[in-house]
């Protein structure tokens, strides 16, 4: 009898535990009351709401998310969206207001007051306001030592200030909090202690920069410009066979990407009495890619340096179906064509190829929003996101590309 007794009591809690549960899903004791956590969903204008703000139609995800703030003043949820939403909308002043009112409120969790200073601090960065933003994510960081958005933020925050060594720090955190779960961060850090390498040799700290860039490219061995950059100061310190060195590790660790250090091998080998090895060098880097145009930009002009102009030219005939729109691979073509006095029968094969483009500029744009530049950059300044540009290619029409054999007669 009294095993029975025990577990129906027993059982008796368990049920008591349920309905209590549920009960603090559902209700919440704010200011002396309890709220309803479900009635703010039950509203169609929260539904509507959520629904505008998916579809990004910001003005009417406004007005319904107004009307359900209505149905309860005390949704720190949707007040806090919506001052997201005014921050979206430029309305700044705004966002701050509803942000600053909400931390007024007692009793915030510690997870609701870092979020709402995390929005805060966003209201801020969007206004220009760069010392408050980055005081207001200092405090979130305080509240929630591993909250990565707030680190992410405070990043972009140095970054814009130059201050590199803030910003490193501010990202190692994010790579460790990210356990190697992501591997964006390993090229960001690279290019991070590349900033600082260039940073150092401004101050004249030329060891400092050394290690710098050394321990970029071993952070990322895709960083590029370090490879360049510990290649000029080698250089720049009269140790030319090692600058030659870093320079060529970019054909192995960024082939595309060689084409950046071609001025300064050709400089290099020239001074060295070995100007062949830069003809090999581009045609390593055509034979690994075919349609490496730039390579063979390369080499015309070394080729029309030493008179081989006739050689020259038919390089960069090869070279624009793969490009058919670099305005230099034109330019260097009118300058062949005018040492070779113009013949006809060269000057009617480039027209063949060429009456069907339209000249830019080797345009880049930003893989992440779409920012146009005329060279490649290694932040955008538009986003401020690393290493996202990529050149804009366009393929040729098959009419054109055989027209490259000129006719019979």
């Amino acid at each position: 009898m009294q095993t029975q007794l025990y577990l129906l009591a027993v059982l008796i809690a368990l049920l008591a535990g349920l309905v209590a549960g549920k009960g603090w899903e559902r209700y919440k004791l704010r200011d002396g009351r309890w709220t309803d956590r479900r009635r703010l969903r039950e509203t169609p204008h929260y539904m509507l709401g959520l629904n505008f703000l998916v579809d990004q139609q910001v003005d009417q995800a406004i007005d319904e998310l107004t009307k359900a703030a209505g149905a309860d003043g005390d949704a720190l949820e949707i007040q806090t969206i919506l001052g997201n939403l005014y921050r979206q909308k430029g309305q700044v002043s705004r966002a701050v207001g509803i942000h600053q009112g909400l931390l007024q409120r007692p009793r915030l969790s510690t997870l609701e007051h870092a979020y709402v200073l995390l929005c805060l601090g966003l209201d801020f960065r969007h206004g220009g306001f760069v010392d408050r933003a980055a005081e207001t994510f200092r405090e979130v960081l305080r509240l929630d030592p591993r909250n990565r958005y707030a680190l992410l933020n405070l990043q972009k925050l140095h970054e814009g200030q130059h201050q590199w060594g803030e910003a490193l720090a501010a990202r190692e955190q994010v790579a460790e909090i990210d356990a190697g779960q992501k591997a964006e961060s390993q090229p960001i850090l690279g290019f991070l202690r590349n900033e600082i390498g260039a940073q150092q040799i401004a101050e004249g700290d030329l060891l400092g920069a050394a290690h710098s860039f050394a321990s970029a490219i071993a952070v990322d061995p895709q960083t590029t410009p370090a490879y360049l950059n510990i290649g000029d100061l080698h250089e720049r310190q009269g140790e030319l066979q090692n600058a030659v060195a870093a320079w060529e590790q970019i054909v192995k660790a960024s082939p595309n990407q060689a084409y950046l250090a071609f001025d300064r091998l050709e400089r290099a080998y020239r001074a060295k009495g070995v100007p062949h090895r830069f003809a090999e060098l581009c045609q390593r880097l055509i034979d690994i890619n075919p349609q490496e145009w730039r390579a063979r930009l390369a080499l015309s002009r070394h080729l029309t340096s030493t008179g081989g102009h006739k050689e020259a030219f038919e390089i960069l005939l090869a070279a624009l179906p793969h490009h058919p729109h670099g305005l230099s691979l034109h330019q260097e073509i009118w300058k062949v064509m005018s040492a070779l006095a113009l013949d006809p029968a060269l000057v009617q094969r480039y027209m063949a190829l060429a009456r069907e483009a339209v000249f830019y500029v080797d345009p880049h744009i930003c893989t992440r929003c779409r920012y146009r530049s005329t060279g490649l950059l290694w932040q955008c300044p538009h986003c401020h996101e690393w290493n996202t540009f990529v050149e804009e290619r366009t393929t040729p029409a098959k009419d054109v590309i055989t027209e490259l054999v000129p006719d019979d007669d």
